[in-house]
């Protein structure tokens, strides 16, 4: 009898066979477009013969399928469909949602490392950070100090070293954002001082484009010390860049002692500034 339901068109992911031309013979080659096909099983094939759908009434060993009786060179095979273990179907784009998706169902054996791009990660982000920097002093500054690092600043440019993303952008100690984003901002200063004077580092930002500063970070030297020892300190703090063209961020320095140093050096770095962005903006 013929087959009676729904319109098997309607059915998704159907693949269409190519048709059988019938010769007098019980065996046929199972083809689509031409190239040699093996279905999942028998039970996954529909045929249909001089209008008589036919189902489970044959076999099928790799891409051969056998009636078990000759086929008359006079009958038309009207179609050939394989619609493979069950009915299957490709869900619409969108449709599929985090409630569908098993924990612990997508694992990295399964995504191709060609296909993990940035557009597919949060964020945007690659790899997590997608901004690290490093600059540093290159000449030592000595004396009474009490103002903003201007001068002698550099990115570093060791052999082995290397930023991730644009980098910041510095003019006469000003130093500029390349995105927004969450930053760790280190102010690294190693000096020395022969007075027990104390000596003051700051970090210092503004989002107003540098109309106004306020001080964000503190570090503290050589109060109490009476030797010319030099000594290496650390001040750090959050920066939550959320206008890249208005933050602005610079360093300071406060000592009273004529007989101040704040070393640099060229060739490494020993007074640093350094910059990591850690995320979004907040």
């Amino acid at each position: 009898m013929s087959y009676l339901g729904r319109g098997l068109d309607k059915i998704s992911n159907i693949e269409i066979l190519d048709n059988i031309t019938f010769d007098g013979s019980s065996s046929y080659s199972i083809a689509k477009s031409s190239v040699a096909f093996v279905p999942n099983s028998a039970q996954s094939l529909l045929i249909s013969i001089d209008g008589v759908v036919q189902a489970t009434n044959f076999s099928v060993s790799t891409s051969t399928i056998d009636f078990g009786v000759a086929i008359p060179s006079t009958s038309t095979c009207d179609f050939f469909l394989h619609y493979g273990t069950g009915v299957l179907f490709t869900p619409a784009d969108g449709t599929v949602t985090e409630a569908k998706i098993g924990s612990n169902a997508v694992t990295s054996a399964k995504i191709a490392d060609a296909n993990v791009t940035s557009a597919k990660m949060f964020s945007g982000f690659a790899n997590g950070i997608t901004e690290a920097d490093q600059w540093r002093l290159t000449t030592s500054l000595t004396g009474s100090i009490d103002g903003d690092i201007t001068t002698n600043l550099e990115r570093s440019d060791d052999a082995t070293f290397a930023k991730i993303g644009t980098g910041m952008t510095e003019s006469s100690g000003i130093f500029t954002f390349p995105a927004t984003g969450l930053y760790w901002v280190q102010f690294r200063f190693t000096g020395s001082n022969s007075s027990d004077d104390a000596t003051n580092f700051f970090i210092y930002s503004s989002s107003d484009s540098g109309s106004s500063y306020d001080a964000v970070a503190r570090g503290l030297q050589g109060e109490g010390n009476a030797t010319n020892s030099y000594n290496t300190g650390i001040c750090s703090t959050f920066i939550n860049v959320t206008n890249a063209s208005t933050f602005r961020v610079k360093f300071s320095i406060s000592s009273t002692s004529a007989n101040f140093i704040l070393s640099g050096n060229t060739a490494y770095s020993i007074t640093s500034f350094n910059f990591i962005r850690l995320g979004d903006s907040q």
